[in-house]
């Protein structure tokens, strides 16, 4: 009896670890990140934050493509060949730690995006998953990822109202038709709203900027009711003057913006303002 005991948690455990280690990719994105970190492993003594532009640089021109990450059950993608706004700065701050640490194989890299993207860096299903951005700087900030400077810069809060992924099941494939991934969704909103964020508001980017430094991840907040952030990119630095880099998917692939950080933002009709998070 107790070597059956035994035997079957043996196999749990053996069932968890594959489970939680299952990796969807391709030949190629492991090329790409290895040509990357050969680039960039001469450069660790670089601060994470400028490790994270080189990693952002290397990847311009990379075509724009959405939803990569829907895998059903849900599990750690890596796709290097086609990115969005999100993945594109994940895939950036977790290649510059892994610079950083001087650790670049590909399993260390994993391990940095899985870290990153999910909550205590554990996969449980799509509601794991880091969905809204402000709920994304604050869970990594608490892992000592990356740090909030907004609250330092502008001192503005920014009203949380979250519940459009609850109230919107059907624009969300693994949702639709879920009712307990949604009551999970709409449960972890609940514990979000409590928080108090802050961000920098759309006319006062221009006053701030001189406090922001390249390689700033920007979330850019939105008026759209229910949602706290509508695009995400990384700041650099050309002519003296702040500018985004990013997945976009008017330009179709990675690029850097054509106007200024400010003029940028002027640009978008539900544009109030912008969250930032300094990589550590």
């Amino acid at each position: 009896m107790r070597f059956q005991i035994i035997l079957l948690l043996s196999i749990l455990l053996t069932a968890s670890c594959t489970a939680q280690s299952a990796i969807i990719y391709e030949e190629e994105d492991k090329a790409i990140l290895t040509e990357i970190f050969n680039k960039l492993e001469k450069q660790s003594d670089k601060t994470t934050a400028e490790l994270v532009v080189l990693a952002g640089e290397s990847l311009l021109g990379t075509p724009y493509v959405a939803h990569t990450l829907e895998s059903e059950p849900e599990q750690l993608v890596v796709n290097l060949r086609e990115l969005d706004c999100t993945t594109y700065t994940e895939n950036c701050l977790a290649i510059a730690r892994c610079v950083k640490s001087g650790k670049t194989s590909f399993k260390n890299f994993t391990a940095e995006l899985r870290k990153i993207r999910y909550r205590n860096g554990v996969i449980n299903g799509y509601p794991s998953r880091l969905h809204y951005f402000s709920d994304w700087i604050f869970e990594n900030e608490k892992q000592g990822i990356i740090k909030q400077v907004s609250e330092a810069a502008g001192h503005t809060k920014y009203p949380l109202e979250l519940d459009f992924m609850s109230t919107h099941p059907g624009s969300y494939k693994q949702l639709e038709g879920n009712k307990e991934f949604v009551q999970m969704l709409s449960a972890e909103e609940k514990e979000i709203n409590k928080r108090e964020m802050f961000f920098i508001p759309e006319d006062e980017v221009a006053k701030y900027e001189v406090q922001l430094k390249p390689g700033d991840i920007v979330g850019i907040c939105t008026s759209i009711k229910g949602l706290d952030i509508s695009h995400v990119g990384i700041l650099v630095s050309k002519n003296n003057r702040i500018y985004l880099m990013h997945a976009s998917s008017s330009g179709e692939k990675v690029m850097i913006s054509d106007s200024t950080l400010e003029d940028y933002l002027k640009v978008g009709k539900s544009t109030i303002g912008i969250m930032v998070a300094r990589p550590i």
